[in-house]
């Protein structure tokens, strides 16, 4: 990427060991500011070590790490006041109601008066929860929990934010407000985001990048389109045909130099071009062997697609 980008996060051959082994592994990757990354992997493939170097909670024994230009095994502090991090588990005191969690938090971030009160209400209305602000957490299910963690986590309007599983527990309009969030904290607000998750399709919607790891090392790591070209290079493209292709059509797209493969279904079919520019005039030679082509619909990879992939090249 060119240097005059302005990065949000930096790793630079980062490694953290354990007792049990090591968790991160020569790790190395740059974000942009106002990006999304979607930090992916199977359990214990290093993600959460990932987040805790990044939000100086941990230390590397190599590498280095830099958070909106600042290093987190240094300046922690510094860091934590500009970033906003909600775990898988929401971390709530039980003892205190929804409302006391964000007034304790907002406390510790240095607001006060009416202008935290703003805020705690606004954050409450988003996430559904302002009839529920004066009910003790203890009793709350696992989405209530979750909104809460993630108001409290975005009380002080933090610059980057780390969100591990944001959406588990969640009813679909809960994720569906969610991810709402994540796109607009990122498009509008210029937010950087770490989400890691095991939604893929969720993921899909709102990554700029893709990161996964496997075992503490980064598998693939870029734009998931990047990474699906360079998988994929032919797009697979629907034909709607109004039924099975005629023997005549399917000899037709079988003969097209533009034409890697074709699979005939009920109602079409699937056919793989060199890219966006090849349909029309595959359409044309459609036409004119006596078939008639209802409409057309591009099926690009996508992140889960490249997810997948990329887990079959570390099994192989």
């Amino acid at each position: 990427m060119p240097s005059s980008v302005e990065f949000a996060l930096r790793c630079s051959g980062v490694t953290r060991f354990f007792p049990s082994g090591v968790a991160v592994d020569d790790l190395s990757f740059d974000v942009p500011r106002g990006s999304v990354l979607a930090l992916l992997g199977n359990n214990g493939a290093g993600k959460t070590t990932t987040i805790r170097l990044l939000n100086g909670v941990l230390r590397p024994d190599s590498g280095s790490c830099r958070v909106l230009g600042l290093d987190p095994a240094i300046h922690g502090t510094d860091v934590r006041r500009r970033t906003g991090v909600v775990t898988e588990n929401a971390g709530l005191d039980d003892r205190l109601t929804a409302l006391e969690n964000l007034e304790s938090t907002a406390r510790l971030r240095g607001l006060r008066g009416k202008t935290a009160r703003a805020r705690i209400d606004d954050l409450l209305e988003r996430f559904d929860m302002s009839r529920q602000a004066g009910q003790l957490c203890q009793g709350f299910s696992t989405g209530q929990r979750r909104r809460v963690a993630l108001a409290r986590a975005l009380l002080h309007d933090p610059e980057v934010l780390f969100l591990d599983e944001p959406t588990s527990g969640l009813d679909p309009a809960g994720a569906r407000a969610v991810m709402e969030l994540i796109d607009h904290s990122a498009r509008e607000r210029g937010r950087t985001i770490v989400l890691c998750t095991h939604f893929l399709g969720e993921a899909g919607t709102s990554a700029d990048l893709m990161a996964v790891m496997h075992h503490g090392r980064l598998a693939a790591f870029g734009r998931p389109e990047e990474l699906a070209a360079a998988r994929w290079p032919f797009l697979d493209v629907y034909l709607d045909l109004g039924g099975p292709p005629t023997p005549e059509v399917e000899a037709t797209l079988r003969g097209l130099v533009t034409v890697r493969a074709v699979r005939p279904v009920a109602d079409g079919a699937l056919v793989s071009v060199p890219g966006r520019d090849a349909i029309p005039s595959v359409v044309a030679d459609v036409v004119a062997s006596g078939g008639r082509v209802y409409g057309t619909r591009s099926l690009p990879k996508g992140l889960e697609d490249v997810y997948f992939a990329v887990q079959q090249e570390i099994a192989a």
